[in-house]
């Protein structure tokens, strides 16, 4: 990983310098503006468009988080693929023969009661745990035996069910994180400042100031992450997996803790990753939210796959209202 100036947007602040940030990458003249609170622990709130005044507006925003990476897979096909995976610990089958697909351009919810199997999947599919048996592909390609930052790479991006922050640094230090993933500079490079070097480097402080603003954290850039509300640590994980440039985006029960507002905000939330050409998949328990963003559901129960289809036709299913509600098996027609 290469390392990061931490003084500043602009090329050329050297470390304690204070956080400045030029406006050279949206084609205008050159404008520098420094930000209060680089280095303080106190809370302090930033005004996105005295920073970056493109940033003010939601379009440029957009245009800047908006998906850019080459994907095979056509809008509607399988990106992703669970082929006949199962997964032991053991004696323990945690998942058994679990198949299905993600298609680009859609927002699928992976859902079931306590203990099925959720969080394993999602693991097997990132790379956290390999497949006892069965293959994942993504975007055409094994994932095998591939490290967990080779599959980062290639373009699976996710969040954690337990907050995983850099809690000393500040939200815009830990979203230029996640774009460091992208970059091509060698160690030597960084190490004396290349011109690539430099480039990245301003290149990644706009985009994460732009993800901040999109996520509806900008105002708390220069905030330590430990500072920050648990629902804008949230939106800042998210953030930092975005700036990784993600094919697939997987949430893994982002709204726990949430209040209604908060779920109805993270909603909008994440059809506008949808809406920038992102595929999501999604864990998460409340139903509600599930239902109302998700166009599509897999059901899993005891490691097996007990539904997919669409949220009308999932949350009727007489499988999985036994699967939630314990009705017998015998009731099942």
């Amino acid at each position: 990983m290469s390392s990061h100036d931490p003084g500043g947007i602009g090329a050329g602040a050297e470390h304690g310098e204070p956080f400045r940030a030029t406006e050279t990458s949206f084609d205008k003249q050159p404008r520098e503006a420094e930000m209060p609170g680089g280095g303080v622990d106190e809370p302090v709130s930033v005004d996105v468009a005295d920073v970056h005044p493109s940033l003010a507006d939601p379009t440029v925003v957009a245009q800047m988080v908006a998906a850019k990476r080459d994907v095979r897979a056509q809008v509607g096909e399988p990106l992703l693929q669970m082929q006949d995976v199962t997964l032991k610990f053991g004696g323990l089958t945690a998942l058994d023969s679990v198949t299905f697909d993600i298609r680009r351009g859609e927002i699928l919810g992976l859902i079931g009661p306590n203990g099925a199997g959720k969080t394993t999947c999602f693991n097997a599919l990132t790379g956290v745990y390999r497949p006892t048996s069965g293959e994942v592909l993504f975007d055409g390609a094994s994932l095998g035996k591939r490290k967990r930052h080779q599959i980062t790479q290639m373009g699976i991006a996710r969040t954690f069910q337990n907050i995983r922050l850099f809690n000393e640094m500040t939200a815009l230090e830990n979203v230029v994180v996640g774009t460091d993933a992208r970059h091509r500079t060698s160690v030597p490079g960084a190490l004396f400042r290349s011109r690539r070097h430099r480039h990245e480097e301003r290149e990644g402080m706009d985009r994460a100031m732009a993800l901040l603003e999109f996520v509806g954290v900008g105002g708390r850039a220069t905030d330590k992450a430990r500072n920050l509300s648990y629902g804008d640590q949230r939106r800042l994980e998210i953030a930092r997996a975005l700036a990784t440039e993600p094919k697939l985006l997987c949430l893994d029960e982002p709204a726990a803790g949430f209040n209604p507002a908060e779920k109805e905000s993270l909603m909008d939330l994440i059809r506008q990753i949808r809406d920038d050409g992102y595929t999501v998949l999604l864990i998460e328990h409340d139903m509600r939210l599930v239902r109302g963003v998700t166009d599509r559901i897999v059901v899993l129960e005891f490691g097996r796959v007990i539904a997919d289809g669409t949220p009308e036709q999932v949350t009727t299913d007489p499988a999985v209202i036994a699967a939630y509600l314990g009705v017998p098996d015998d009731a099942i027609a």
